[in-house]
């Protein structure tokens, strides 16, 4: 009878409490996957499969550099697989035969904030569907890398539509209903089982009262939404599964106002190619209409495609902001300059959050808030009404911007292509950030 090694032992125990997911064990300058993981792996990133002596017996062994992992764990995840990221937690020594290793990140194509998995112009939502016999379903969507927290609920044609419009990158639903899941919604998207217990209503709304700190959800507008709140409450306990606990970008959750948008199915969204066309060749609305200098704006424009506005009222403001800036040119490319400089301030200000923001990130972050004050001015000079109402709106963050400027500074001409040098004091200077922005 073989023996296990003690590298194996540890392996087999962190990876029983992940079964689900691919586990890339660290190996000191490798990310190593075993068994059935190893096949997998190997098969999507066209690696060589090789095996291991695990005390007497071989295992399948797959794997590739640790300064890879930006290049192969994109390759995981768009093929619809959840990676657990398992590292060493201390430096190896003479004395210790084998190093402590954990979980410290956990992947999922419906939970990330990696940037060589997402797509910078579409939001890249989760969602959950709670399934109620002959009642209202309740669906909620979260980009955890903008904090975007939507909820509604509906019958089952108007959750459909829902989740058509929405386009998530991965579902997640009470394994109860599969069946109902299957009838519903099919293969269509990446999807994911929890527990029935997850999906009751006590432990739903309870979740959403713990994170927004609040006695109840009337000035969310989403109070009575019971079955909305059992789909949005499995979405934050999902998160803490999947080690996501530093969410403080995530500061409210907003009903999905049903009656103020015209809902389309998927088979219209296809067939009028809105965001995609269904020819090689082809050209999809979202392409052609896409002058947006921003990611923001870009997202932002996919969502006004796919969620068309009833309100008379609302499409002439809109159309009046457009014109605006259509007779006025020079404005136009005054504030475009300025957008333009802003970068993808919304997943960087996610990722402070979460405490997964880097110098170069945190630079950039810096300078985007440094554009606001001229972006305020610029909509408050406008003749403009609605305008200079979203000017008004406009909070500067002057504290943040200097705490910023305390805790990094930018490169040196000599260090552009090294990063930006980091001011000692950094981690704490994160840590009044963190600060400013959970109270800001």
């Amino acid at each position: 009878m073989s023996k296990v090694t003690p590298l194996m032992a540890q392996y087999f125990q962190l990876k029983s409490k992940h079964p689900d997911a691919i586990l890339l064990y660290r190996v000191g300058d490798f990310y190593e996957t075993f068994g059935e993981d190893a096949i997998k792996t190997a098969d999507v990133l066209g690696i060589v499969l090789t095996k291991r002596n695990n005390g007497g017996s071989d295992i399948e062994l797959a794997g590739f550099p640790f300064h890879s992992l930006d290049v192969y764990l994109p390759k995981l995840v768009r093929a619809g697989y959840r990676v657990a990221i398992c590292e060493q937690l201390e430096k190896p020594s003479k004395e210790k035969k084998i190093v402590k290793r954990g979980v410290t990140d956990f992947v999922t194509p419906g939970v990330t904030i990696d940037d060589t998995i997402l797509d910078r112009k579409s939001n890249n939502y989760l969602a959950s569907i709670h399934f109620v016999p002959k009642g209202e379903l309740g669906v909620a969507f979260l980009d955890i890398s903008t904090g975007d927290f939507l909820m509604s609920q509906g019958d089952a044609q108007s959750i459909e539509k829902l989740i058509d419009s929405f386009s998530p990158s991965e579902i997640i639903f009470s394994k109860s209903y599969t069946r109902d899941y299957n009838n519903a919604i099919s293969d269509r998207y990446y999807h994911y089982t929890l527990d029935e217990w997850v999906y009751s209503y006590d432990y739903g709304r309870e979740k959403l009262l713990e994170k927004f700190a609040v006695s109840n959800l009337k000035g969310f507008g989403v109070e009575e939404l019971e079955s909305g709140q059992v789909a949005a409450g499995a979405i934050l306990h999902y998160l803490n599964v999947t080690r996501n606990e530093k969410l403080s970008h995530i500061s409210r959750i907003n009903r999905i106002q049903s009656d103020q948008y015209v809902w389309l199915d998927r088979f219209t969204i296809r067939n009028l190619e809105l965001i995609r066309s269904v020819h090689d060749s082809g050209i999809a609305l979202a392409q052609i209409m896409d002058k947006t200098v921003s990611p923001m704006g870009a997202r932002l424009l996919r969502k006004w495609i796919l969620l068309p506005l009833v309100s008379i009222e609302k499409i002439r403001s809109r159309h009046n902001m457009v014109a605006h800036y259509t007779e006025n040119p020079h404005e136009s490319d005054e504030l475009s300059n300025l957008i333009r400089q802003m970068g993808d301030l919304e997943r960087i200000a996610s990722k402070l959050s979460m405490e997964k923001v880097n110098p170069r990130e945190l630079t950039q972050l810096r300078r985007a808030l440094e554009t606001l004050p001229d972006i305020l001015l610029l909509l408050k000079m406008s003749n403009n009404d609605p305008l200079k109402i979203l000017g008004e709106q406009l909070v500067l963050c002057d504290t943040l911007r200097e705490e910023i400027r305390k805790a990094i500074y930018d490169d040196p001409p000599s260090m552009i292509s090294k990063g930006n040098v980091i001011k000692p004091g950094y981690n704490e200077a994160l840590d009044d950030l963190r600060h400013v922005i959970k109270n800001s």
